[in-house]
């Protein structure tokens, strides 16, 4: 199983305030907090550690069957490289995380050696694009003028 998440940080930046009261301890762990309120870059943070736990709740969905998006109860860490794992009610699921100055895309897997075996496709203003679904992707993920698809080699 796969998933992944993209954000579109223009986006993002129009319509999220992550600093008003309340959204980053609605939303975030404890030390997931003090990892955002430490960085150097705190907006891009919050982003990545959000699009780290969308794409793992993706796959833990389809594995249990259960919609319950509680992002609070998803636990990211961040290794090195943009490498990081969440754990998900005493599941791991591995990610890789992509920085881009508009866009941050991440992929999961629950086999850590599986990110490196999956193919990524972003499309900017997809609008009308193509009928991607025929494509038959592992995993599909849309924000403002992005889509991201994923594929298991």
């Amino acid at each position: 199983m796969l998933g992944n998440d993209i954000v579109d940080l223009t986006l993002a930046k129009v319509q999220s305030n992550w600093k008003r009261k309340g959204f980053l301890e609605k939303i975030f762990t404890y030390d997931e907090q003090l990892c955002i309120l430490k960085s150097k870059n705190p907006y891009l943070k919050v982003w990545l550690l959000w699009s780290m736990k969308e794409a793992a709740y993706k796959i833990h969905n389809r594995k249990t069957g259960i919609r319950n998006f509680a992002p609070k109860s998803l636990s990211c860490t961040i290794h090195s490289n943009a490498y990081g794992e969440v754990n998900i009610e005493g599941s791991t699921y591995y990610t890789k995380s992509d920085l881009q100055t508009t866009f941050i895309h991440s992929i999961a897997s629950p086999n850590c050696s599986m990110l490196e075996e999956i193919k990524i496709s972003i499309y900017e203003a997809p609008d009308n694009l193509f009928d991607y679904k025929s494509t038959k992707p592992g995993c599909v993920s849309h924000h403002g003028r992005y889509l991201a698809l994923v594929y298991l080699l």
